[in-house]
């Protein structure tokens, strides 16, 4: 360890970071938790996709306008010009304990995807194993990272692509299936919104914790060459590339299966792969889905242990987390980061049938809250430009307000919808928590 060394490498090409965004996006969220959101919205969940499209856009501006204004300053950065200590305090810890969740999930479900083939061997057994090679990747220099989430993803990118081809193949006769794949499913079974607004309404969770990872870019900026010149068109790319990859599989789905009859045992893609009768087609899907959540699961490890680097620079996080190898890795942080995902993968020991579908709900509120944090630091930092920058969100402030009140909107409804008690109360309990610290630590700060 250089104990002089206190700055990451900016090993990250732009298409490194574009398809970084894009793995930490399009994991177990649309893979596996496709089929609860089909189970709670049926065909209209599609709506709740589109409009978290929608949110997802302003907030991906905001943050790309504010990286080019500050382009040394990452998304917790940014928080702390904004609103100081304890706001980022409590940001920061927030989304690390988001992306540890987001890991053990992705990594739960990378064991479920080999229990596929692995039927007689552990859950557990199966998710270290997943971790062992994850962890093992993040020890080399970030440029090697960046290389191999540019591949993982785009194995993803061409599935999502073949998926859409084969199942409008399906949906349209031309391609025989042993399924009744037709454009009738979207209404025939209760209608487009069989559970009504209300259940619509009550995939957004799912919905938010899908499309958590995108903001993964500003915490790649600080090691992206020109980030201020390659990120607005980062930003552009991703958003629709993401939007265009949930909503056309949801419908392709929807079409090819009666929405009640998605099984949440499996993923519903190597379902669909399964009715097209191509051979091999399901165990090439369920290899793909298991490239897909480790490429999450990766991510997640760069995100919390950068995370924990940015924090320790502003006295948010112990000083041993800004020392890092020779190679520029944080080593520090992506041990911390280990430990924490042997102690889920014994949650998956104790609870290998609920464990998934109870951690899935709490990444969902803490993704709203940095969400509504990144709006609110542009709406603040927007005053206090030198120069006006090329890229900016449009319609300022009524774009980033509209954003804000949406985001906080959904928020509350979750907090006071019975079904989410169990992400609900993990949420509060932390927040109450991580709000007493800040105030000791910005304390103890002072002190010092």
């Amino acid at each position: 360890m250089g104990n002089n060394q206190h700055e990451l490498k900016r090993g990250l090409l732009p298409r490194h970071v574009q398809f970084i965004a894009l793995a930490g996006m399009i994991g177990t969220g649309i893979f596996k938790g496709s089929s609860d959101t089909l189970n709670m919205a049926g065909p209209s969940v599609v709506i709740a996709y589109l409009i978290g499209g929608l949110l997802l856009f302003i907030v991906m501006a905001a943050l790309g306008e504010m990286a080019i204004v500050y382009p040394n300053l990452n998304v917790q950065h940014l928080i702390y010009k904004a609103f100081g200590f304890q706001i980022s305090y409590i940001v920061g810890w927030l989304y690390w304990i988001n992306w540890i969740i987001v890991i053990i999930v992705e990594l739960i479900a990378g064991g479920s995807f080999l229990q596929y083939w692995f039927p007689d061997i552990p859950l557990w057994l199966l998710s270290i194993i997943c971790a062992a090679f994850i962890i093992g990747i993040n020890l080399f220099q970030v440029k090697y990272y960046g290389e191999l989430e540019f591949w993982f993803a785009g194995i993803k990118i061409i599935t999502l692509t073949a998926f859409i081809i084969l199942g409008a193949l399906l949906l349209l006769g031309v391609f025989p299936s042993s399924t009744s794949a037709s454009f009738a499913n979207y209404t025939a079974y209760g209608g487009f919104f069989p559970h009504g607004i209300s259940g619509m309404l009550s995939a957004f969770l799912v919905v938010m914790f899908s499309y958590g990872g995108a903001e993964l870019i500003g915490v790649a900026v600080t090691e992206t060459k020109d980030s201020e010149k390659v990120l607005p068109k980062i930003i552009k790319g991703t958003v629709w590339r993401v939007i265009i990859f949930y909503v056309f599989p949801i419908l392709i789905i929807c079409g090819v299966i009666p929405w009640n009859q998605v099984s949440s045992e499996e993923s519903p893609f190597v379902q669909v792969f399964g009715f097209s009768g191509l051979p091999g087609a399901a165990h090439v899907m369920n290899f793909v889905l298991l490239t897909a959540v480790l490429s999450a699961a990766n991510s997640g490890i760069y995100a919390t242990s950068r995370l924990l680097f940015t924090m320790s620079q502003t006295g948010e996080a112990p000083k041993a987390f800004s020392k890092v190898t020779k190679k520029g890795i944080p080593l520090n942080g992506i041990l911390v980061t280990t430990l924490c995902i042997l102690a889920g993968v014994f949650l998956a020991y104790l609870t290998p049938d609920q464990v998934i579908s109870y951690l899935m709900t709490i990444p969902g509120f803490t993704i709203l809250l940095l969400w509504i944090s990144i709006c609110s630091a542009q709406l603040k930092l927007r005053t206090r430009y030198e120069n006006q920058p090329f890229f900016q969100v449009k319609w300022h402030p009524y774009t980033t307000i509209f954003a804000i009140i949406a985001l906080s909107l959904i928020f509350i409804s979750f907090i006071f919808n019975k079904q989410n008690i169990i992400g609900t109360t993990v949420c509060i309990v932390v927040l109450a928590v991580l709000t007493i610290l800040s105030f000791m630590m910005k304390k103890s700060a002072h002190r010092k």
